[in-house]
């Protein structure tokens, strides 16, 4: 069984690009927001040279390395859990996947259009933050609905879920994502058959200009600083460098290429 991670955004902040370099399935990628509709999907094998190392030794009949599946969905909008930009088929195929790799724009260029008019990393992820939290309370508020009925029952089991469904419900009313909460294995069984949207890890993915690929920029430092206290990590990368790397052939023209941005490996 392989890993599912979704790569999500605001249009044109680079999802399809990266997906594209990391997947080479060339998926639709253009100037103009929803030109993905229907999720792309690749099949990454994931690198790992102990693999070599270990098949030498132990002469196996096959090898078969760890998969990831990444699956491109298209830019969320403000107003996506109430529909907006085809919304909620963008959030259910958010809800299939197992992690959420959130692309944010962290770069300038007047020829590439921003949907807001203007850079800026942290307002774009509390604008799917948000829509992801609206969904999730939504999810919450009928399940606490659902329970209502039971607990009156004096059933000690839902009155249990309950306590656990109005706990989430506080944290996502307060702008928090449940990921932060940091629940018992308990409180995640309680929850697991609604498929939370925020409770997935997420990686933020600050796409750069090819200057910025080093050290980064101002975008990225304010990013880092507004996700400081998530169970989260920011990694930058240039997707204009990493769909350059997938078109070469060889490791020696990757290796090549990769020096003229004094780099030793693809983001």
């Amino acid at each position: 069984m392989s890993l599912q991670c979704g790569i999500v955004g605001l249009p044109n902040v680079g999802k399809s690009t990266l997906f594209n370099a990391l997947s080479s399935a060339k998926a639709e990628s253009a100037n103009y927001p929803f030109c993905t509709i229907e999720p792309n999907v690749g099949v990454v094998q994931v690198p790992d040279q102990r693999l070599k190392a270990l098949e030498k030794l132990v002469n196996p009949q096959q090898v078969l390395p760890a998969v990831i599946e990444f699956v491109d969905i298209a830019g969320l909008v403000k107003g996506a859990s109430k529909g907006e930009g085809l919304g909620n088929q963008f959030l259910a195929n958010i809800r299939e996947v197992d992690a959420i790799i959130h692309v944010i724009r962290c770069f300038e260029d007047d020829n590439i259009v921003h949907v807001d008019g203007k850079v800026n990393p942290v307002n774009d992820k509390e604008v799917i933050d948000t829509e992801l939290q609206f969904k999730d309370l939504d999810s919450i508020e009928k399940r606490i609905q659902r329970l209502q009925k039971v607990v009156k029952t004096g059933d000690a089991k839902a009155k249990k879920h309950m306590a656990i469904a109005n706990k989430i419900k506080e944290v996502l009313e307060s702008g928090q994502n449940i990921r932060s909460m940091n629940l018992s294995e308990d409180e995640l069984e309680s929850i697991y058959d609604l498929h939370l949207l925020t409770i997935k890890p997420v990686i933020y993915a600050a796409n750069v200009d090819e200057a910025s690929v080093i050290g980064g920029n101002q975008y990225v430092d304010t990013l880092k600083e507004a996700v400081k206290d998530e169970n989260a990590e920011v990694v930058i990368i240039s997707a204009a460098i990493e769909a350059e790397i997938a078109t070469l052939e060889t490791e020696e023209e990757k290796l090549e290429f990769l020096s003229e941005y004094n780099l030793t490996e693809s983001g």
